[in-house]
């Protein structure tokens, strides 16, 4: 997430154009597959999806399973890690110690932990603050080592997760009973109890997310390309850019296509479908990197920059704001305990609402812009995390 220095933007300190527009693009796609999470009213489909009624549901639930579901999760910690290493780099760029640098991005992952409890009790939104919270913490001192030693973490920490997952996730849908997953919330919901069961329930939630959903993986990649400068200064290294984007969407594509057969024309047994399942989330390392690698390309070849991609870097510019506002909608118009849309619509007309909810979001950071402000929460966090500075 941005980290933004004051209430008023930052003098003409020049912000990577790449890095911004990715962040206000990965809030759609994280909206995107949030929607269907709070669908409590339709049947199961297959892993997070519910089944498809009409011919807009199976569209969406097939761009989905390729383009989305554990992509959007993935692009999201590279960009978390690509963060990470700009906040150290700037601290060491100012003459600060290397311990007390690291101190200053612990600080601020526990604040984002923070951020994640408040967005997951109180809200009552699908919360992956926590989760990136924590990475921020287990990576933190990988920071101030050398490029091979964060080669070698990334590699041991990915074979750990290529032997684990696939068998993992094969047990997981042994215990589901079926190809998809049950709803999480129910039309008998009320706030109290889901804020209750979430108070109950929020410690497990970034355990259970890097267990299952591997994020450091791609945390790690996030870190080596800011250490390469890949979005930063793109134009200088296209070739690389274009070998990553190429790779990486191609395993990402792969990847995807065996789930995207479940219950249509295959039908293997549950502990198939789970190993494939976790086949699909490996191979989104490698799209979330694509991803992120997009926007290299773009920021390299973009000259003047028209008024729609302005409005999606002043997006990025907030993105923890935006991210927690975004939740928050959707429980207003999906959740039972608010507007109860989740148990009406189906999984194409709740795509189109988070469409609308991120196009809203769209607006009103351009409007921020143009005031000249930062977004509420990245002010909020910069004066927690600096607030004996």
């Amino acid at each position: 997430m941005s980290d933004q220095s004051s209430i008023k933007t930052a003098g003409p300190k020049k912000r990577a154009v790449s890095l911004d527009l990715a962040r206000g693009t990965m809030l759609l796609l994280i909206a995107l597959a949030h929607a269907p999470l709070y669908l409590y009213t339709s049947e199961p489909g297959v892993m997070q999806r519910v089944e498809a009624i009409t011919f807009l549901d199976q569209i969406v639930n097939f761009f989905g399973q390729f383009f989305i579901d554990n992509r959007a999760r993935a692009m999201f910690a590279v960009l978390f890690g690509y963060g990470l290493s700009l906040a150290f780099e700037s601290r060491a760029s100012k003459g600060i110690r290397e311990k007390e640098a690291i101190m200053t991005i612990r600080r601020r992952s526990w604040y984002l932990i923070l951020f994640g409890v408040v967005l997951a009790v109180i809200i009552g939104g699908q919360d992956i603050l926590m989760a990136y919270g924590l990475a921020g913490l287990l990576v933190s001192r990988l920071l101030t080592s050398g490029t091979k030693t964060l080669i070698r973490a990334f590699i041991f920490i990915t074979l750990f997760y290529i032997i684990f997952l696939p068998i993992a996730w094969g047990f997981n849908m042994l215990e589901v009973g079926g190809y998809g997953f049950p709803p999480e919330v129910s039309a008998a919901d009320t706030y109290l109890h889901t804020a209750f069961i979430s108070l109950v329930t929020f410690p497990s939630i970034p355990i259970l997310i890097h267990l299952m959903f591997p994020v450091l993986p791609s945390v790690l990649l996030g870190m080596w390309i800011s250490r390469n400068r890949l979005l930063i200064k793109p134009e200088k290294q296209l070739k690389t850019i274009y070998s990553i984007t190429f790779i990486g969407l191609t395993v990402s594509l792969l990847g995807a296509l065996p789930l995207s057969l479940l219950g249509t024309i295959w039908h293997p047994d549950l502990f198939t479908a789970g190993f494939i399942n976790g086949l699909h989330i490996l191979t989104g390392i490698a799209g979330g990197l694509a991803y992120a690698a997009i926007f290299g390309i773009i920021g390299a070849k973009m000259k003047e920059p028209g008024g729609f991609i302005l409005s999606l870097t002043a997006l990025g510019k907030r993105s923890l704001t935006f991210y927690v506002w975004n939740e928050t909608l959707l429980v207003l118009f999906f959740s039972p305990v608010a507007l109860d849309l989740g148990g009406r619509v189906s999984n194409g007309t709740a795509a189109m609402i988070a469409v609308g909810i991120w196009g809203l979001s769209v607006l009103l950071a351009m409007i921020l812009e143009k005031m000249n402000l930062n977004g509420p929460l990245e002010v909020l966090l910069r004066r927690l995390v600096y607030k004996n500075k």
